[in-house]
């Protein structure tokens, strides 16, 4: 049976594989969200704190490259892939904002303004977006080394992981396509060889 696109789906069909994709990354995002608010962070920011974030980053990539995989094998590649992306997300800034709070709180006025868990989540996000407010800015050289690790990190984000989910979805979408051209294919007689029993031609006589 060869599996409709999205797009011709029914109506119900569809709501029911969005929500059914999005609800996996919005309960790790709350999740995420609910310890970074709950879970006590008393660690001093040091050596230790940089190579946590370090690692961190690398479980990011290594989520994304395993993302990048489901995303080109999913009956639904572009559904995969919001869903991908929405997972990312929140990790990345929750990983960025921790690593501020911890330094803020082990050496103050690294920043322009001291900064609570929100204050670090808002600044996280107006470096991602590259807004650039003003109202808070880093000033000691831990702070600033941190927020260029994260723009590096954003544009690796933004730039090559963005051409590669879409790239993974196209595989994704040629792949279907072949797959059901194969089982059209696979249902039709192979009447057009010669000397086949099924062909309207009876072959050479002889």
């Amino acid at each position: 049976m060869v599996q409709l696109e999205y797009e011709d789906l029914p109506r119900r069909k569809r709501r029911r594989l969005l929500a059914r994709a999005l609800l996996r990354p919005l309960a790790t995002a709350t999740g995420l969200v609910a310890a970074y608010y709950l879970l006590p962070m008393d660690e001093p920011y040091s050596a230790r704190t940089v190579v946590a974030l370090v690692l961190g980053l690398l479980a990011v990539s290594a989520l994304l490259i395993w993302q990048t995989r489901s995303v080109s094998r999913s009956p639904y590649p572009r559904l995969r892939a919001v869903a991908a992306l929405a997972t990312v997300f929140p990790l990345l800034i929750l990983l960025f904002a921790t690593s501020y709070f911890l330094l803020e709180r082990s050496q103050p006025e690294s920043f322009t303004e001291s900064l609570s868990r929100s204050d670090a989540v808002y600044f996280t996000v107006t470096v991602f977006s590259t807004v650039g407010f003003g109202d808070i800015a880093p000033k000691s050289g831990a702070a600033r080394g941190t927020a260029v690790l994260q723009m590096l990190a954003d544009v690796f984000l933004v730039g090559v992981v963005a051409h590669v989910m879409l790239e993974a979805v196209r595989r994704g979408l040629d792949r279907r396509g072949q797959s059901g051209g194969r089982q059209q294919n696979a249902g039709r007689p192979t009447s057009d060889r010669p000397g086949d029993p099924a062909s309207d031609d009876p072959g050479p006589s002889g």
